[in-house]
């Protein structure tokens, strides 16, 4: 995985997780009952307090797992998911510090966008293959349906609003390689510990066909 296209992410199953850990003590058991249903990207966000605690504790305890963290949105986010042992980052937009810092600490980047502008200027920095976030709100199919016109070569992992309803629609287009999913890990599942069910709604998500 080069530092400016992760675009690797998407050969591990069409969807990838995305994850609030409220509790440290969740994060390996959520961490394995993904990996035990075929999914191994796991994007953890940096919205709770224990979120980097809970990326090193996942990157120690289940290798299969490639942790990365999400919500990234200035250097000292960048350097500390790196020092937690972050395989990939995700960022909700971009900007040249955030592509610069991931550069300079070696974590590949997987930058948000929303318009036609956010996507040339991410083009600019070396990445081709974007985060499409808010998707739902910002036009969903339609839109990358559009980016396709001016941005063949551009390939997108739209995140925000997608169900396993809705996920096939998004992965049969030919600029979508992966999506961005909450669904997998429902916090009522997560508070409960039922990891059985995460495991079932892992296998669903990576048995959603791709063409």
């Amino acid at each position: 995985m080069s530092n400016s296209n992760t675009l690797s992410l998407a050969s591990h199953g069409p969807v990838i997780p995305v994850i609030v850990i409220q509790r440290l003590e969740d994060a390996v058991p959520l961490a394995q009952a993904l990996v035990a249903g075929g999914v191994r990207v796991l994007e953890v966000t940096l919205r709770t307090a224990c979120a980097l605690q809970a990326m090193e504790a996942m990157a120690r305890a289940v290798p299969e797992a490639i942790v990365g963290a999400g919500t990234l949105r200035s250097a000292a986010d960048v350097l500390a998911a790196k020092n937690a042992g972050c395989q990939f980052g995700v960022s909700p937009g971009f900007t040249e510090a955030i592509g610069s810092a991931c550069q300079e600490h070696g974590l590949p980047l997987l930058p948000g966008v929303s318009t036609a502008s956010e996507v040339m200027q991410a083009n600019a920095a070396g990445y081709n293959f974007l985060k499409l976030f808010p998707a739902v709100a910002v036009g969903g199919v339609n839109l990358l349906k559009a980016l396709g016109g001016p941005f063949p070569d551009v390939a997108f992992c739209p995140t925000g609003g997608i169900s396993l309803e809705t996920a096939p629609q998004f992965l049969s287009l030919p600029n979508v390689k992966v999506c961005g999913g909450s669904w997998l890990t429902p916090q009522d599942a997560v508070d409960a510990g039922d990891w059985a069910r995460i495991t079932r709604l892992a296998k669903e998500a990576a048995a959603i066909p791709r063409p």
